[in-house]
């Protein structure tokens, strides 16, 4: 996907002058390092002391280990899998390649290098995220756990021949900062976990391309800090990488510079990016995982620099732990909000561990967890690793005075999310926050309204997911729509006007009229302008004594052409007979059902799959799609139109 001249007009109105004046020096510095790269200076005597306390790999559980050193296990025969393509050939793999298209991307300059052009590059996600380097960090976690030289050998190839093909400032590893950042993230827990591997230290201090490597990362991160409308969650991925890196290999005249630099960077964009409720700005559930595993992996590496850290950076990492507690459902699955790319911060577990879980169970380990918070079961191997790095909280020994919630919120006024619940693990999240974070918005959805419900985990009315970034503008376009959400669309547009696959030109204005989350029938109320004339209000309430789900939708303005939509989950089969759908679903063995009562002022019609244009689609994972089944009915609102649906869940 090239970027059009439009588009460029588009995104500079979206910035201020201070951002415009900071990216025409980034600029003038890209056009002085193509030809003025500095040497790095000597470093003598370096040694690695951010190592692990002694018995900390003792206290990770067996299970643990087993799923880690069967990952690894997999990874050493070259299987893997990157956004849904399954790959065989990571025993000697080419960085350069994505194997979806099979094109290879062009050497040369780095920012000569096309990367949003498929066409040329091939899908940019494929290529970046094996040369992130968390397989590795897995290799190097079962090393530390086995002992088994071999999982050390292939991390250490695996390292020495990226790093001689990927030379500084050479093609397309070296574009993105928060790939820089969070490869350096992976580089400090690789040499960690190595330490007891007699080649570690020739891989890394002793290792002038090594060295190199690491000081020109960090270089870069000092240069082109993510600025003004794109200080999201890649400015923290760079803090926590810098931070990290600085912390851990403490080796260059610029280590405290840059150590300095990067820990207030966290502290300030940790703060900008989380409202006061704990949530993230984004407004994108994946991106709350991401940030607040980066700021606990940055967290573990000053403390074990012992390099003081601000208290507000701990205070928001308690407060983004006890927001996740807070919306998880009873399987421990958050909300499906907003963009998702199965970004992660470090990973040293196996595949099957679930995210969600350890992230909850590190946050109890580090800040202790509050009665309310649901209960988790599963084990991982990152949560002793981080735990045995990361002070008690708080690090000074005085008594605890931070406010933490007495009871689960489940009204987050600042970031207009609800969370209504009911009996049997009726779970449903009601959108009416603000569109997205700063001003582009890049990883909002134009969802307002959109409600989101599961029954004990399982998706019944669900929100379809992300699927793709780059190179398929059609996919792109509809996962983040309006249609591709459950809520209401009026004239055939969004509610939010879309200037690229990452930037919104007008966002609509969403406000929550009421939120009662007290009682046994919990309820919620809100409107947006998004539509220019008209006004959409939703209201939802949830009757426990029946287990009914009542959506109420009204549009007030002229007369309008409709469609609502609800999107069901992939495991849910619909029989759609007139305006009424039966439901049914299996959940660990046993049938489930509900009924769907819609609005009878509409007409009803079930898709599924269609690609002509696409609708009938959830998306799991990046990369991934599947066909599920899509309901949605047409007609017109008057003024004063109202539309009634109801969903009853079955005994």
């Amino acid at each position: 996907m090239t970027m059009s001249a439009g588009w460029y007009l588009r995104r500079l109105s979206r910035m201020g002058p201070r951002e415009i004046t900071g990216r025409a020096g980034d600029t003038v510095r890209r056009r002085r390092w193509r030809s003025a790269l500095p040497d790095r200076p000597e470093v003598t005597g370096a040694r690695f002391t951010a190592v692990l306390p002694a018995g900390t790999l003792a206290a990770v559980p067996p299970d643990a280990v087993k799923r880690l050193v069967a990952e690894a296990d997999r990874l050493m025969s070259g299987q893997a899998e990157f956004f849904g393509v399954l790959r065989d050939d990571l025993t000697d793999p080419d960085w350069w390649r994505d194997p979806k298209t099979g094109r290879r991307a062009p050497q040369g300059y780095a920012f000569d290098v096309p990367y949003r052009d498929e066409d040329t590059v091939g899908d940019i996600k494929q290529i970046w995220e094996p040369s992130r380097h968390q397989y590795l960090t897995v290799l190097a976690a079962a090393y530390a756990v086995t002992g088994n030289e071999r999982y050390a050998e292939r991390a250490a190839g695996h390292l020495r021949s990226w790093w001689e093909v990927n030379p500084p400032l050479r093609g397309v590893h070296w574009v993105s900062g928060i790939e820089l950042g969070i490869r350096l993230l992976s580089w400090v827990w690789i040499r960690r976990l190595l330490d007891d591997w007699p080649g570690a230290a020739g891989l890394f201090e002793d290792n002038p391309v090594a060295l190199d490597q690491i000081w020109h990362h960090q270089r870069w991160l000092a240069a082109f800090p993510s600025r003004g409308s794109s200080a999201n969650n890649h400015v923290i991925a760079e803090a926590a990488g810098q931070l990290a890196a600085a912390c851990a290999f403490d080796w260059f005249p610029a280590s405290g510079r840059w150590r300095a630099d990067a820990l207030r960077s966290l502290d300030r964009h940790l703060r900008a990016n989380t409202f006061g409720s704990g949530l993230n700005r984004e407004l994108a559930t994946e991106y709350h995982g991401l940030v607040l595993e980066l700021g606990l992996a940055a967290l573990a590496e000053a403390d074990a620099a012992e390099v003081p850290v601000p208290a507000t950076v701990r205070l928001v990492l308690l407060r983004m732990t006890d927001a996740l507690a807070a919306v998880v459902d009873d399987r421990l699955r958050p909300p499906r909000q907003g963009d998702a790319d199965d970004g992660h911060g470090l990973v040293v577990d196996g595949a099957d561990t679930d995210r969600w879980g350890s992230l909850l169970a590190t946050g109890d380990a580090v800040f202790g967890r509050l009665d309310w918070w649901p209960e988790v079961t599963g084990t991982d191997v990152r949560t002793p690793l981080l735990a045995a790095l990361v002070r008690p909280y708080p690090a000074d020994g005085t008594a605890r005075t931070v406010s933490r919630p007495a009871r689960r919120p489940a009204h987050f006024a600042d970031a207009g999310l609800t969370v209504l619940r009911g009996p049997g693990g009726i779970w449903c999240r009601c959108d009416g926050g603000p569109h997205g974070f700063l001003s582009i918005a890049a990883h909002a959805h134009a969802d307002a309204l959109s409600v989101e419900v599961r029954h004990d985990g399982v998706d019944v009315l669900a929100d379809p997911g992300t699927f793709c970034y780059h190179g398929q503008p059609e996919w792109r376009q509809y996962f983040r729509s309006t249609l591709g959400h459950n809520t209401l669309q009026l004239d055939g547009t969004d509610q939010s006007v879309s200037g690229g696959p990452f930037l919104w030109t007008r966002q609509a204005r969403t406000r929550v009229l009421a939120a009662d989350t007290s009682g046994a029938d919990p309820r919620w109320c809100a409107e947006h302008d998004g539509y220019q004339g008209s006004v959409h209000r939703r209201r939802v309430e949830l009757t426990a004594a029946s287990r009914e789900l009542t959506v109420v939708d009204e549009v007030r303005g002229p007369r309008r052409t409709v469609r609502l939509a609800f999107h069901l989950g992939p495991a849910v089969a619909a029989d759609l007979v007139g305006n009424r759908a039966a439901l049914t679903w299996i959940r660990d063995g046993e049938g489930r059902s509900a009924v769907l009562d819609l609005p009878g002022e509409l007409s009803w019609r079930a898709h599924r799959g269609e690609t002509g244009p696409p609708l009938g689609w959830y998306s799991a994972g990046f990369g991934r799609k599947e066909p599920a089944t899509t309901l949605v009915g047409t007609g017109t609102a008057d003024g004063t139109s109202g539309f009634t649906t109801v969903l009853r869940f079955g005994g």
